[in-house]
C-alpha cells in the first residue's frame, strides 16, 4: 500500500500539490509515478485534491487539517483502510513527481527486511549530494553508523568538515516504509522537541529511541519544496 499525504496549506509554498507540471497537478503526477507498483491512495485534507484525484481515476481519504506531519495523516488513512498490522505501508511525499519506481521498491524490500525488528521503527533511502547541495536547508542530511542505522537528521551541513573538504554528504528522500505496527506506534509517540526544531518527523523516533534504516539510492528525483524548486522541476519535465 502507497499512501501519499497532501495538506494543501503548505506554510512555504501554499497549494503545492496541486501545481500544475506538464498539464497535470503535482501530487496526480506523483501517484502516477508509483501506481504501478502497489494500490496508491492520497491522504488529503482538501476537498479539492479528492475531487480532482477522483477525476483521475486516483483513490483519495479526506483527513483531519490538524495533523502534525504527514506521517500522522496517513495513519488516519490507514484506520479509515482498516489494514492489519503486518500490512507494509510505503509514504510518498506528494511533492515527488520525479521519484522512481526502483526507489520506493528499495524501501518497501528494506520494510519487509526489517519487519519483524522492534527496534527499527522507520526504513528509508538516501542519496549521495555535493558539498554546495549540503548548503540547502530544504534537503534534509543524515548522518548513519556502518549498518545504515540514521544517526542524526538535519538541515543543517552535517557532519561538519572542520579540518578539510568533504564532498559525500548523504541526501534523505523523505520517503518512509512502516508496518501498519510501527506506523500506529510511531504515531502513538508524543511529539518531540527535537522534531520541532528543525521540522523533520523523523526525530521523533530518534527521540524516543527507536531506530530509522536506510538504503543508498540511485536518483534523480528531488522533492518540490519552494517556487524555485518548481521552476527546476518543469525544466526536468521538459527534457
Amino acid at each position: 500500500m502507497i499512501i501519499i499525504p497532501a495538506r494543501i496549506g503548505s506554510s512555504r509554498f501554499p497549494n503545492k500539490v496541486l501545481a500544475d507540471i506538464g498539464g497535470m497537478p503535482m501530487v496526480i503526477r506523483t501517484a502516477r509515478a508509483v501506481e504501478s507498483i502497489d494500490r496508491v491512495v492520497i491522504a488529503t485534507d482538501s476537498q479539492e485534491v479528492i475531487d480532482i484525484a477522483l477525476s483521475h481515476g486516483i483513490e483519495a481519504i479526506l483527513t483531519a487539517s490538524s495533523h502534525q506531519s504527514g506521517t500522522d495523516r496517513i495513519y488516519e488513512a490507514v484506520e479509515i483502510l482498516k489494514l492489519e498490522d503486518d500490512e507494509i505501508v510505503i509514504n510518498v511525499q506528494g511533492d515527488e513527481p520525479f521519484i522512481e519506481i526502483e526507489v520506493v521498491e528499495a524501501i518497501y524490500n528494506l520494510t519487509q527486511k526489517n519487519i519483524k525488528n522492534a527496534k527499527i521503527m522507520m526504513n528509508s533511502c538516501y542519496k549521495f549530494i555535493t558539498n554546495p547541495e549540503a548548503d540547502d536547508p530544504n534537503i534534509v542530511k543524515v548522518v548513519t553508523d556502518s549498518d545504515d542505522i540514521a544517526l542524526y537528521f538535519s538541515r543543517a551541513k552535517v557532519p561538519y568538515p572542520r579540518d578539510h573538504h568533504f564532498d559525500s554528504y548523504k541526501g534523505h528522500l523523505g520517503i518512509y516504509g512502516f508496518s501498519v505496527k510501527s506506523l500506529r506506534e510511531f504515531c502513538n509517540l508524543t511529539p518531540a522537541p527535537l522534531e520541532d526544531i528543525e521540522k523533520l518527523e523523523q526525530l521523533r523516533a530518534m527521540y524516543h529511541s527507536y531506530s530509522i534504516a536506510l538504503v543508498e539510492v540511485d536518483t534523480q528525483s528531488f522533492g518540490i519544496d519552494t517556487v524555485e524548486d518548481l521552476d527546476k522541476a518543469l525544466k526536468h519535465h521538459r527534457l
